[in-house]
């Protein structure tokens, strides 16, 4: 995603969010997130043949998978895994690693100096090996044999070579049932509800983007993967405008709101909250649908505490589906969401000059005003 810098007090613009021209301008980075689930499809389609032969690693003595995404497939695999399962992100393998244990690598690019290192390491120790990386890639060198797999990744997507893996793990008993169409066909509703072609009146994403307009966005998931869904996003909306945000714990999230400083209707936002530090915050929930008791409380401690305050409240629900079409289905509405952020913000080249007309047009900080904590209403 290419973005231009905007100055840290900038107005958002909503109409930017309808506007032809405007959309034109982030078409790329929309393009991208429109085809993810056809991402998903085209992993699953070039690993076919690798799956076929899946079962020959048998049951390993524990599971460790290796990388910077190890963290993802943790999060979907421990509540699951019969055998003991170890997230390791460092480089190499830890040291009682050795040929009874099953080795995951996710390197989706083939070129990560860390996952070339995990794997000459798994070979050397004679560790069956599952690798996620395109053929002839550096990553991949040297694989082969009865105790080693590769899933040929074709698109660069780790989230999308994640879904392979995770389907290849519940073929070896390992993991939860993942089926890979569930998954893209979860991309592709979210694709379809928050398409640039629908307005804001009717596109969740949108709204969500006008919620977080003039705010600092606090974000929070109470499962293991709504809570990664969350940072996910945070991290999207810090890389595309620039502007700061949290995703954290209840416990962590609960003090910020109690400060909130009271609303302001004649603040001026050029002049004030530059750098955003002065922005009042926006509480995002990420709702899977979890039944659980303990994030049920804490949902609700969050949204009593945010309207307590008087702080904006938008609650982004899935709760249909398997849980990874659910974490994909919220990653995908909160990208959407900052990708329109940045639009607003003129983040995108082609839109910065018309996101000047924020404050001519009466756009701006009372347009997130006019959305109001009604949108979580709207939203579930």
């Amino acid at each position: 995603m290419t973005t231009q810098p905007s100055p840290a007090n900038a107005l958002f613009d909503e109409t930017l969010l309808d506007d032809p021209d405007a959309l034109e301008s982030a078409d790329t980075s929309l393009r991208a997130q429109a085809e993810a689930g056809a991402r998903v499809r085209r992993e699953a389609a070039a690993s076919s043949t690798a799956l076929s032969g899946i079962h020959r690693l048998g049951r390993p003595r524990a599971l460790l998978a290796a990388g910077a995404d190890a963290r993802l497939l943790r999060a979907v695999l421990e509540p699951w895994c019969p055998v003991p399962f170890v997230a390791w992100p460092a480089p190499g393998l830890p040291g009682w690693a050795g040929p009874n244990d099953l080795v995951l690598v996710l390197a989706p690019d083939g070129t990560d100096e860390d996952a070339v290192s995990t794997v000459a390491e798994a070979l050397r120790r004679g560790a069956p090996l599952l690798v996620a990386a395109p053929e002839g890639s550096a990553v991949a060198d040297g694989l082969g044999g009865r105790e080693t797999v590769l899933l040929p990744s074709v698109t660069g997507d780790v989230l999308a070579a994640a879904v392979v893996v995770l389907q290849s793990l519940c073929e070896l008993g390992l993991g939860p049932e993942v089926e890979t169409e569930t998954v893209a066909s979860a991309f592709d509703e979210v694709a379809v509800r928050c398409s640039p072609a629908r307005d804001l009146t009717v596109n969740p994403a949108k709204e969500l983007a006008l919620v977080l307009a003039d705010s600092l966005p606090l974000l929070w998931g109470g499962t293991v993967l709504a809570a990664r869904a969350a940072r996910r996003v945070v991290e999207a909306i810090r890389t595309v405008t620039g502007r700061p945000g949290l995703a954290a714990d209840a416990g962590h999230l609960l003090p910020v709101l109690e400060a909130a400083p009271p609303a302001d209707l004649f603040a001026d936002p050029f002049a004030d909250g530059a750098g955003g530090l002065g922005r009042r915050p926006a509480l995002v929930v990420l709702d899977d649908g979890s039944q659980a008791p303990a994030v049920r409380a804490h949902r609700a401690r969050l949204l009593a505490t945010a309207e307590r305050h008087a702080v904006r409240s938008h609650v982004l629900a899935c709760a249909d589906g398997p849980e990874m079409a659910r974490y994909a289905a919220l990653l995908a509405e909160g990208t959407y969401a900052a990708t329109y952020l940045a639009l607003g913000l003129g983040r995108f080249a082609g839109s910065a000059d018309r996101s000047g007309s924020a404050d001519r047009s009466g756009s701006g900080s009372g347009s997130a005003d006019r959305s109001g904590s009604g949108s979580a209403d709207r939203s579930g």
